[in-house]
């Protein structure tokens, strides 16, 4: 034995050592998360805004070309999460984000 821990895989009915399963989750969390012009987003990129939003909830306006920093990918490859003083939890459409160089 090589002292690998084994793992049930749900997805495929099977037992496999660990750190196969860690990269096939691995492989299988990775999304492509673009902006408005097409370039892949990362976490810890800086953005600015392309339009104006209204912001629900906050009673705030976001103005086209707001610097946002350190942006956080969610999974999902349409919204990206935010940190914007004075607003909780803003998760913000890539759609309408362009990425800073």
């Amino acid at each position: 034995m090589n002292g690998d821990e084994y793992v049930y895989d749900e997805e495929t009915g099977e037992w496999m050592p660990a750190s196969e399963f860690a990269q096939r989750q691995a492989l299988s969390e990775t999304i492509e998360v673009r902006d408005a012009v097409g370039n892949i987003l990362e976490d810890g990129d800086q953005v600015t805004l392309i339009k104006d939003l209204n912001v629900k909830g906050a009673n705030q306006t976001l103005k086209r070309g707001t610097l946002i920093k350190s942006i956080r990918l969610t999974g999902d490859p349409q919204e990206i999460d935010c940190r914007f003083e004075g607003i909780k939890g803003l998760v913000l459409r890539s759609e309408f984000v362009r990425k800073r160089s």
